[in-house]
Order: C-alpha cells, then sequence, then structure tokens
C-alpha cells in the first residue's frame, strides 16, 4: 500500500503576505511586474522563479482576484506612507549632506559630478 503524498500549499502566508512556498518572492512583487505589464517568463528571470512557482502565483492570484488586488492596493499605500515618511525624515541631512564639502583628494571627481548633475537640469 502506497500512500499519497501530502503536496505542500504553493502560496503561504507569511508574516510578509501572500508568499510563494520556498521563497522570500510575495504575490504583491508578482503583481507589481503584472501591472507593469511584463510577461510570466521575464518575471521568472527577474525573480528567480520556477516555471512551477510563478505558474502557482498566476493561477493564485486568478482565482483570488478580488483578495489579492484588495491587499496589494493596502501594500502599495503602506509603501507609499513609507517613503514619504523616511524622505521626510531625511530631508534635513540630505540638504546639510549636499552642502558638504568634498573629501580631501577628491575635488576633481567631485567637480566632474556636479557638470553631470548640471547639465542633467539642463537636459530637463
Amino acid at each position: 500500500m502506497t500512500l499519497a503524498k501530502n503536496p505542500q500549499p504553493k502560496i503561504i502566508r507569511t508574516e510578509r503576505g501572500l508568499t510563494i512556498s520556498g521563497t522570500r518572492i510575495t504575490l504583491y512583487d508578482v503583481m507589481d511586474y503584472l501591472t507593469a505589464q511584463y510577461p510570466p517568463k521575464f518575471i521568472c528571470s527577474l525573480l528567480y522563479l520556477t516555471d512551477e512557482q510563478i505558474n502557482a502565483a498566476l493561477s493564485y492570484i486568478e482565482a483570488n482576484r478580488l483578495e489579492v488586488e484588495t491587499e496589494y492596493q493596502i501594500v502599495l499605500k503602506q509603501a507609499e506612507e513609507n517613503r514619504r515618511y523616511w524622505q521626510e525624515r531625511n530631508r534635513e541631512h540630505a540638504a546639510r549632506v549636499a552642502t558638504m564639502p568634498p573629501k580631501a583628494g577628491r575635488e576633481i571627481l567631485w567637480a566632474k559630478l556636479q557638470q553631470q548633475k548640471t547639465r542633467h537640469q539642463l537636459e530637463v
């Protein structure tokens, strides 16, 4: 008598959210690329996923579209809030660093960097 193997779930819920089993890749990571209209094969190569893993993710997303979309919107909102928080928190530090003179021996590099910044600002 042989016992049937109990297959491990392909998508699990972790502290990070819905995650592809055996990885740290969340379905929200996959959703970022799907939203940008990347093809599944390209997503596989970017996230180092197997065909089985991406197919499991895409199947789960399709079967649970409303749940995944709702959570994805929450994740996007939290990411934007975090970005704004850290941008504001580091604003004074970034301004202070921008006014600092270059370290000794790096004056030539500093001048080249300033030229590139000026050129870039003129192009925009």
